[in-house]
């Protein structure tokens, strides 16, 4: 198994902490995995208990029989240490460290996050966290939810790295909502171990993801960075929220994961070089994941523009040219085409003016014509809607 495959493909879980009390972590985390249909073995440990949810439990993790690969933990931070020295005894390879309290808390929470880091490396294991909301996976031979969030998604190509475990909740059920197919989610935490740089990697040749969608609130290594992603983004779109654009968001980042925030106009620098596209805003990270995921990737940066009206037309011309693409060169065929059911006083230069008489036939037509010249790799249609026509019809 590849390193990572120990936490996202596990064949066994031990949920660590786990409870018979609703809505603690421990219970919730069991709950998704039973609803998610995990298809590997699932084991929750607690002392006090003889079965949770109809799924016996173990005293500790060393007393489960047979191999884990990943365990869960949830135990109060002062417990976590022992916990993991349990997990590495038993030979488990792959951690989630949902517990909160480490260096997002101060110099104390930094020094007991340092023992941990080196337990990990102890032990030669892979932590997701501490202070996360945990992972899913969405691929049929693993069904895993091994989160607290209780929202269900549909399957799909994105992968969604969240910096924020709060946020992340607010993120899936706006996954959920707008009915984004979901390959995995991963909420990183503090990212001592695992970062998000190790996720890219991960996802870069997993055929079932074809778009990455990030929020980050640091680089744990922005050369590191830039060298993975840009030899993403030549075939996987990633696109990225960075929260702490102003000193003060800065600030409060760094107080929230424990995340060293760099100037914001580094981070613009950054994401250009490595073809990263940058959003200002959680509803636009949505809004271009729904067009990457339901529109094809085009094969060029040719863009034949088709409207009713000049202004808009120029305006997105300017658009295009502003960030990289170009206007295709349309064929002399395509132009003769054109002519054939435009008026005279069409234009059947790109951008293409059909002038007020372009209705819902004519627009239909010249959209065939345009997307079988070899030269256009993508079209733009903009319809402003006159007095006779309606805006459906055209659509």
């Amino acid at each position: 198994m590849n390193n990572l495959d120990k936490v996202f493909k596990p064949r066994s879980i031990a949920i660590i902490g786990a409870s018979r009390r609703k809505q603690t972590i421990g219970r919730e985390i069991i709950h998704n995995l039973i609803e998610y249909e995990f298809t590997g073995a699932i084991y929750p440990v607690n002392p006090n208990a003889d079965s949770i949810h109809s799924v016996k439990c173990y005293p500790s993790v060393k007393e489960i029989p047979g191999e884990i690969d990943l365990a869960i933990i949830t135990v109060p931070k002062q417990l976590v240490l022992g916990v993991v020295d349990e997990c590495g005894e038993k030979g488990i390879k792959g951690l989630i460290v949902i517990t909160a309290g480490f260096r997002e808390v101060g110099a104390e929470g930094a020094a007991l996050e340092q023992k941990l880091v080196d337990k990990i490396k102890q032990y030669g294991m892979r932590m997701v966290g501490p202070n996360c909301m945990g992972i899913i996976n969405n691929d049929e031979q693993v069904q895993m939810n091994a989160t607290f969030a209780p929202t269900r998604l549909s399957k799909g190509q994105i992968a969604f790295i969240s910096q924020s475990g709060a946020l992340g909740v607010a993120i899936l059920e706006n996954a959920a909502a707008l009915q984004l197919g979901i390959s995995c989610f991963a909420s990183i935490g503090n990212k001592p171990n695992i970062s998000g740089n190790d996720l890219l990697e991960y996802w870069k040749n997993e055929s079932n993801t074809k778009l990455i969608l990030m929020y980050l609130e640091s680089f744990g290594n922005p050369k590191k960075f830039i060298e993975i992603a840009r030899g993403i983004t030549r075939f996987k779109p990633i696109i990225a929220v960075k929260s702490g654009r102003t000193v003060a968001g800065a600030r409060a980042a760094s107080s929230h994961t424990g995340a060293l925030a760099g100037a914001d106009i580094i981070v613009d620098e950054m994401f250009r070089q490595a073809g990263v596209i940058r959003v200002p805003s959680i509803e636009q990270l949505f809004d271009l994941a729904m067009a990457f995921d339901k529109q094809p990737l085009p094969h060029g940066d040719r863009v034949a523009i088709l409207s009713n009206a000049g202004g808009p037309a120029i305006m997105a011309t300017d658009a295009l040219i502003s960030n990289g693409l170009t206007l295709a060169e349309l064929s002399q065929k395509t132009k003769d085409d054109l002519r054939q059911i435009l008026s005279p006083d069409a234009s059947v230069t790109n951008p293409i003016d059909t002038t007020a008489g372009g209705n819902a036939v004519i627009y239909g037509k010249a959209l065939q014509i345009l997307l079988a010249d070899p030269n256009v790799d993508s079209m733009m249609a903009i319809f402003v809607p006159p007095m006779t026509e309606f805006a459906r019809e055209v659509a």
